[in-house]
């Protein structure tokens, strides 16, 4: 049904932080539901987080399991900050589109921190400013067009200059976009307690369960697994992250590979406000703080998706990505204690494709998130619940396959 990949390798920094379990069952026989969600990852939790607080019944299914996929792998930099600027974005698909695309970005972001207080969900949930530093891509007066565009757009953005960003963040660079209200969290333990509420509500979950062909009839989906027990449903959301299934058009997709690390913790070594930082390069290096103290460190992206050559630059990539986070910071300690490597898709917009899948109006797709992915995950929620429920999301058409 689908192409499988190796979504991640090493060892990510969240394996050294307690998940709670997330209790699933072997797929034996026969199930029906409202909605059944295949992948059980932050956008598969999302999903069955939303659908359930609505009433649907909800069966989800993993072929690895909770939480095995590139879950564990993502630095969780959760930014309503779009990978493709606001100046450039409008130059692709216009300004009012590309304004509604960042101000539902910034929604996102708040609704999902709202939803993570309501719940009770202990994943270490905080606000942090950002600083989006010139680079090759855009520099000082790019980066202060882009201030003034997202100010047009009611977003809130403060032009640092050189002197300015030197003073209060001690980073030597051009300049510098300072933004607010992001939010740092640990991912596994965030999937996890979305998963655990849905269960609470009679969520049922099946790992590892492999759907093998997925086909709508008149009235419903049936999804055949490898084991041979079926599920039905009304509707169907692919939540499969970047393993993309027949059913989804692959279309200005690409699969990116991505590199990562972590430092032990160094709290008292940390930058002023724990500040996201993030390059307006390409490819860019982007770093955040664990709640302990740790830096993440991420980037050197290349445009291809072998797995095998992926693995194989972990050490170099790992390398070069310390070297790097040293001379931005030469007082952190930059060895990596942890070192992992991932793959993720993107697009030419770098907006997610999210919506019914063309000619399969009962199926529903997630994917193509870039560096924004679980921020685009809780935009997804929004819109497929909407799409199941109807009528649609008012900015549905801005993330659909046909838009």
């Amino acid at each position: 049904m689908r192409r499988k990949l190796d979504l991640r390798t090493g060892r990510p920094v969240w394996f050294a932080y307690r998940a709670p379990t997330v209790p699933t069952r072997k797929l034996t026989q026969d199930v029906k539901a409202d909605v059944a969600v295949v992948g059980m990852g932050i956008s598969g939790a999302m999903m069955a987080e939303a659908l359930t607080a609505r009433g649907h019944s909800v069966v989800a299914i993993d072929r690895r399991g909770p939480m095995k996929g590139s879950t564990a792998a993502t630095t969780a930099l959760v930014q309503f900050e779009i990978d493709q600027p606001l100046t450039k974005l409008s130059a692709m698909i216009g300004r009012p589109e590309a304004e509604q695309a960042w101000r539902r970005s910034r929604l996102a972001i708040e609704s999902l921190s709202a939803r993570i207080k309501e719940l009770g969900i202990d994943c270490g949930l905080d606000e942090r400013p950002s600083l989006y530093l010139a680079g090759n891509a855009l520099g000082p007066q790019q980066l202060r067009d882009e201030a003034a565009a997202r100010r047009r757009a009611g977003i809130r953005a403060t032009y640092l200059t050189a002197t300015q960003l030197e003073e209060q963040f001690g980073i030597e660079r051009g300049g510098a976009i300072l933004s607010h209200g992001n939010l740092t969290l640990d991912p596994r333990r965030l999937t996890a307690g979305l998963l655990r509420k849905a269960a609470e509500r009679g969520a049922r979950f099946f790992a590892p369960a492999e759907a093998t062909k997925i086909e709508d009839g008149k009235g419903d989906v049936t999804i055949a697994t490898k084991d041979g027990p079926t599920i039905t449903a009304g509707h169907v959301v692919l939540a499969t992250g970047y393993e993309l299934t027949d059913n989804v058009p692959a279309a200005k997709h690409q699969i990116i590979s991505t590199w990562a690390i972590a430092t032990r913790p160094q709290p008292r070594k940390i930058w002023p406000h724990e500040a996201f930082v993030w390059e307006a390069s390409d490819p860019y290096l982007y770093m955040r703080v664990t709640k302990d103290g740790r830096v993440i460190c991420g980037g050197e992206d290349e445009e291809f998706s072998d797995e095998t050559r992926r693995d194989g630059l972990i050490e170099t990539k790992s390398a070069r990505l310390s070297e790097k986070l040293a001379k931005l910071f030469p007082s952190l300690d930059t060895v990596a204690e942890f070192a992992w490597a991932g793959s993720f898709g993107t697009t030419t917009t770098g907006l997610p494709y999210i919506g019914r899948v063309p000619r399969h109006p009962s199926i529903h797709a997630v994917m193509g998130y870039g560096g924004n992915g679980i921020t685009f995950s809780q935009i997804a929620s929004d819109i497929v619940t909407s799409a199941i429920e109807g009528p649609d999301d008012s900015d549905a058409g801005l993330f659909a396959f046909k838009r």
